[in-house]
C-alpha cells in the first residue's frame, strides 16, 4: 500500500490550490490530504471578505506545530509535498523526523540562506514590512501577478487570484528569519527533492539551488531539478502536470 501524502500550501493560498495534485497523486495510488493552515480553511473569496481577527498573529512555528499534530495522528510518517513556505515547512518537518520523504517546491529560504535579487526584495517586502505591525496583509491582483504569476497574462493571473488567494499573516514570513526556520543540513536521513522554476520572482532559482546544495554536507539522498520558464505558480500554471509527474517519478524511483 502506498504511503499517505500531505500537501502543504504556502502564503496567500489554502489547501484548495492543491486539488489537481491530489487527484493526480490519488490516480497514481496514493492516499492524499491537503489541510489548510490555521485561519486559512474555507472559500477564498469569503476569507478575503471575512478576515479572522487572529490571523495576524499566526507564525511559522504555529503552522509547524499544526502539521506536527496532524502527522502524529497518522499511523506512520507521510510523504510531504510543499510549496514556497510550505516547501520550507517540508524541510523543517524532515529535519524534525516527521516525514518518510519530502518534496520541496520553490522553497522559501531557511535561516541564513538569502537572496539579494531585486525581484526577491520587491516581491517579498510587502509581507515582511516592519512598519505594518500585526495587521493581516492583503495580496493585490497586481502584486500577485508580479510575485506569483509573472509567466501568465494579467487576465489569467487575475482568474487565479479570484479563485485561490486569501489574506495572510506577516508574522509567518517574519518569523522565518529566526530560529524556527533553522535547518540542520547535516541531519537529513530521508529522501528530499527540490523543484523550482527559472522565472520565479518570489523564490529565485539561484537561492533555491543554494538551499538544496547546503545538504551536500549531510547524509541521505537530496535531489534537485529546475523547470525552465516557470514562475512561483509552478504548481498551477500551464504544464504543472510535468512538475507533478517529476515528483511522482522521483517518489516511485
Amino acid at each position: 500500500m502506498a504511503p499517505h501524502v500531505i500537501f502543504i500550501h504556502g502564503m496567500y493560498l489554502n489547501g484548495r490550490s492543491w486539488q489537481p495534485w491530489v487527484e493526480r497523486f490519488a490516480a497514481a495510488g496514493f492516499s492524499c490530504s491537503a489541510p489548510s493552515w490555521p485561519f486559512h480553511h474555507g472559500d477564498p473569496p469569503r476569507l478575503r471578505s471575512e478576515v479572522d481577527p487572529d490571523l495576524g498573529a499566526l507564525t511559522f512555528s504555529a503552522v509547524t506545530e499544526h502539521f506536527k499534530t496532524l502527522i502524529d495522528d497518522l499511523p506512520e510518517r507521510p510523504i510531504l509535498v510543499g510549496h514556497s513556505i510550505g516547501g520550507l515547512l517540508v524541510q523543517r518537518l524532515v529535519n524534525d523526523g516527521y516525514a518518510r520523504a519530502g518534496v520541496s517546491i520553490s522553497s522559501a529560504p531557511p535561516q541564513r540562506v538569502v537572496s539579494f535579487s531585486p525581484h526577491f526584495l520587491r516581491a517579498n517586502f510587502p509581507h515582511i514590512n516592519p512598519f505594518m505591525g500585526n495587521k493581516p496583509v492583503f495580496m493585490t491582483p497586481a502584486r500577485f501577478h508580479y510575485a506569483f504569476c509573472n509567466t501568465l497574462t494579467r487576465p489569467a493571473s487575475d482568474e487565479v487570484f479570484d479563485r485561490f488567494v486569501v489574506p495572510e499573516s506577516r508574522n509567518v514570513s517574519r518569523s522565518t528569519l529566526g530560529g524556527s526556520a533553522r535547518i540542520d543540513f547535516a541531519a537529513v536521513q530521508v529522501p528530499l527533492l527540490f523543484l523550482t522554476g527559472t522565472q520565479d520572482h518570489l523564490t529565485p532559482v539561484a537561492m533555491v539551488r543554494r538551499n538544496a546544495n547546503k545538504y551536500k554536507v549531510g547524509p541521505g539522498r537530496v535531489d534537485y531539478r529546475e523547470f525552465s520558464g516557470r514562475s512561483h505558480y509552478i504548481c498551477g500554471e500551464p504544464g504543472w502536470e510535468e512538475v507533478a509527474d517529476a515528483a511522482l517519478g522521483w517518489l516511485w524511483h
